[in-house]
């Protein structure tokens, strides 16, 4: 289908006036980014809709399969995201008329969208970025340095950062930022990054091994002469 039936269409495949938006995480270079896609002269987060035969949770991770490649991340409900002026046509339709296309009168994409939020969890290095039929571009953004965005997406990623920081004083999941083996001032380095605080590390590693969630391996890391720290990864199973 292209554009132009999608815009015409659209009502009848989806579920009307919701959407779906995934803030994903990634870290890299001693900082934690999320990928956002270009349309315009602004950013916004990776989305789409609600087929009228999945549910809430498949079209989720339809998204961000679509966006990075990648199955069976972490991938988890952040919240509802509905203001009583959350509509996108002052956006879209300036924007649509700059490509050529035409803008139907009243049609779906003009009216308020509810769209329920999801954050995930990803390396990435093993992600595949891929634009869609509308996106300019794709670029992984340092959370601390965050382009203009659309209407409220901007306070959607920084709602997802918050609620990351609490998840993981509750369960151990920031693995997923890193490669399948890492070591322990890895994963230090990683959630005071997260927390934005300094983090005993002596403590730190402790509190980790106590969680009896990661194997040592034997194979030690070479990066400096002298003692290097060990290598780890999650346990199987």
């Amino acid at each position: 289908m292209d554009i132009q039936d999608f815009l015409q269409h659209a009502n009848e495949l989806y579920l009307p006036q919701l959407s779906v938006d995934i803030v994903i995480v990634g870290y890299e270079e001693k900082e934690l980014k999320c990928l956002l896609l270009q349309i315009g002269d602004k950013w916004l987060l990776p989305g789409g809709f609600i087929g009228r035969d999945e549910s809430v949770d498949q079209a989720a991770v339809k998204v961000l399969k679509e966006r990075t490649g990648l199955e069976n991340s972490h991938l988890k409900f952040l919240s509802v995201f509905g203001d009583a002026n959350r509509q996108f046509k002052d956006q879209w339709k300036p924007f649509a008329e700059s490509i050529g296309l035409e803008w139907p009168a009243d049609n779906w994409f003009d009216n308020r969208f509810v769209t329920l939020a999801y954050y995930a969890l990803v390396n990435i290095e093993k992600t595949h970025p891929q634009v869609g039929n509308l996106d300019q571009a794709y670029h992984w953004f340092s959370f601390d340095t965050l382009p203009e965005m659309w209407l409220d997406h901007k306070k959607i990623v920084l709602e997802a950062r918050d609620r990351l920081k609490q998840d993981i004083k509750q369960e151990s999941i920031t693995y997923n930022l890193l490669p399948d083996q890492f070591t322990m001032p890895d994963l230090h380095q990683l959630h005071q990054v997260i927390l934005q605080e300094e983090l005993d590390r002596s403590r730190f590693q402790k509190k980790m091994l106590s969680l009896s969630a990661f194997e040592r391996l034997p194979k030690i890391k070479k990066e400096t002469p002298g003692r290097n720290p060990y290598l780890y990864r999650v346990k199987k199973g």
